[in-house]
């Protein structure tokens, strides 16, 4: 009766499984929809801003740097965006983004650029081939002052439970008032492209620097969450222009090392009130950079 009873139970598991009902609410959001706003939120946070005029560098010359970004912690009101603004969301989980950044010179002055952030989890949530893309040239240059354009790209998504966050499942209904049965894992997609500008003044040691641009940020969130029973795999989408502006200054150290820091903003547009209109729920972070310059 025992062995019965073992061949028997993956079988039931397995009936269990195929039974289970699955929904797939999926939609194209508008940029105003909170679910859009929080996407682009994210997203924001990763723009590969220039730090700085596009680097003067000899055909295979190269530099390498570090940067960190602040991500401000978000309200609960900021956070209640799913279900077009009724449901709380987790989206505290990293105070920072992070990447590591290669800048090669290639031959008639262009510079290219290679971004790639680790795949290191924080909080639950896990960054997974992520990589920026820039080109970038020195179109024009007098005396101390030059200007510089790019053209800018990013691939890749991060997954992490942020639908039912792992402290919710089984908890009471209280808590947990739409019955997440275990830790999702959510996949959010962060593409986008653009180009930009970027004024730049040099008093050496000291750099300062305005980059103006414009991204089309192309987002998806794939849920994969089970609540009450049910599995929830909707997929959720948003494309939008997004304007970016960041303004800052940096300090050569010695004749490698350079230190930068700036400060991003970037206007984000949310109608949290079906009755009202929309309105201005900007990201605005501070970010660091230390860059080394070979040969």
């Amino acid at each position: 009766m025992k062995c019965a009873a073992l061949l028997i139970a993956p079988l039931l598991i397995q009936v269990q499984a195929y039974a289970q009902e699955v929904i797939h609410a999926d939609e194209t959001l508008p940029s105003s929809r909170p679910e859009a706003w929080a996407m682009n939120y994210m997203a924001a946070s990763s723009f590969l801003t220039s730090f700085g005029a596009t680097p003067a560098l000899a055909p295979w010359g190269w530099e390498v740097a570090g940067e960190l970004g602040h991500i401000p912690s978000l309200s609960d009101s900021q956070q209640r965006v799913g279900f077009n603004g009724t449901k709380l969301e987790d989206l505290n989980r990293s105070p920072v983004f992070g990447r590591v950044r290669v800048m090669l010179g290639l031959p008639a002055g262009f510079v290219a650029e290679l971004g790639y952030t680790p795949s290191l989890t924080i909080d639950g949530v896990k960054p997974l081939d992520l990589f920026a893309l820039a080109l970038g040239y020195r179109v024009f240059e007098r005396d101390n002052f030059s200007l510089s354009m790019r053209a800018i790209g990013q691939r890749g998504r991060a997954t992490g439970d942020i639908t039912c966050p792992a402290r919710l499942a089984h908890a009471g209904p209280q808590d947990n008032p739409y019955g997440c049965q275990a830790p999702s894992t959510d996949r959010v997609t962060l593409n986008y492209f653009g180009i930009d500008t970027t004024a730049a003044w040099d008093w050496k040691p000291w750099h300062v620097h305005g980059n103006f641009g414009v991204a089309r940020t192309d987002l998806a969130v794939q849920v994969d969450a089970l609540t009450f029973d049910v599995r929830d795999r909707s997929l959720l989408q948003a494309t939008a222009s997004k304007p970016y502006v960041a303004i800052g200054g940096s300090r050569d150290l010695d004749d490698r090392w350079n230190l930068g820091a700036e400060i991003l903003y970037v206007p984000l547009r949310v109608q949290r009130d079906t009755n009202s209109s929309s309105s201005n729920d900007p990201l605005t972070s501070f970010r660091l950079q230390l860059r080394y310059r070979f040969g």
